[in-house]
């Protein structure tokens, strides 16, 4: 089958407008070759779910992307800027439009959740104090956290409640994109149902373009517009899970025919 993005969709793809596009992207780490001439599309609004066995580099890629991490090749476009080669000024432009959600909440351990909300306010906007507090109390109902959870700290919340704190200020600038790395890794089949619905919920209500790094079957069931196989250092393929189910490359097969994926479908 074509590994080149939305081989699977030739004819919509066209149709659509791509937010980020990797092109030829190489990622190594010392001798280590992660991505060799990566290449993705993400469409807006849709739902991608980034999957792959250990060691593809599925949160590399995501990191990548934001910055976090300088690839040694490639071409990296967000809302059609190169984000490798624009300037800080143009950069910071281009981060206030995503926002992230790291595996582990990355929430600042020593401030509340409600001062984590405002911190991406602080580093990007001109707010009073009053009115970032007012905004930060709107994310904290937004992601379904009860009002007292702006005043506590990460470490007196559930494991659930801090990654809706992180989904939270990763909403604080109002993005268009937000990036999601494992958002329901550890949370129990009824957190992470509920987590699935209300990033969907999110989605279809703020018209989000969202890039979710996953391993998680049933949320790839319940939310993904599409999927995109990382595997023998690149997008193996892309597609809807139904179209994943015909692929007929060996990891791909087993993760979507696998016992797993059975249950997940509800199948016998």
């Amino acid at each position: 089958m074509d590994g080149s993005p939305d081989a699977l969709h030739a004819a919509p793809a066209a149709e659509r407008e791509a937010v980020i596009k990797v092109r030829g992207l190489v990622n190594q780490f010392g001798p280590q070759v992660v991505h060799e001439n990566l290449d993705l599309d993400v469409y807006r609004g849709e739902v991608l779910g980034i999957v792959g066995g250990s060691g593809t580099g599925k949160s590399v890629l995501l990191r990548t992307i934001v910055g976090l991490n300088r690839p040694r090749a490639g071409k990296i476009e967000v809302f059609g800027q190169d984000v490798l080669s624009i300037s800080d000024k143009e950069r910071r432009e281009v981060e206030k439009r995503w926002g992230v959600l790291f595996q582990d909440g990355a929430l600042f351990s020593s401030l509340t959740v409600l001062e984590n909300i405002e911190a991406p306010m602080r580093e990007h906007l001109k707010l009073s104090p009053a009115l970032m507090r007012a905004l930060g109390n709107l994310k904290v109902r937004l992601v379904g956290l009860p009002g007292f959870a702006g005043s506590k700290y990460p470490s007196e919340l559930s494991g659930g409640m801090r990654k809706r704190a992180g989904l939270a200020r990763a909403l604080a600038l109002e993005p268009e994109i937000v990036f999601l790395d494992e958002p329901t890794a550890g949370l129990d089949p009824i957190g992470a149902a509920a987590f699935d619905d209300l990033i969907k919920q999110l989605q279809e209500s703020l018209g989000l373009t969202v890039f979710m790094v996953t391993h998680d079957l049933d949320s790839l069931h319940a939310i993904c517009d599409r999927i995109a196989v990382l595997a023998e250092k690149k997008v193996l393929v892309t597609g809807s899970m139904k179209d994943m189910l015909s692929v007929d490359h060996p990891w791909v097969h087993e993760y979507f025919h696998g016992p797993r994926a059975r249950a997940a479908q509800g199948q016998d």
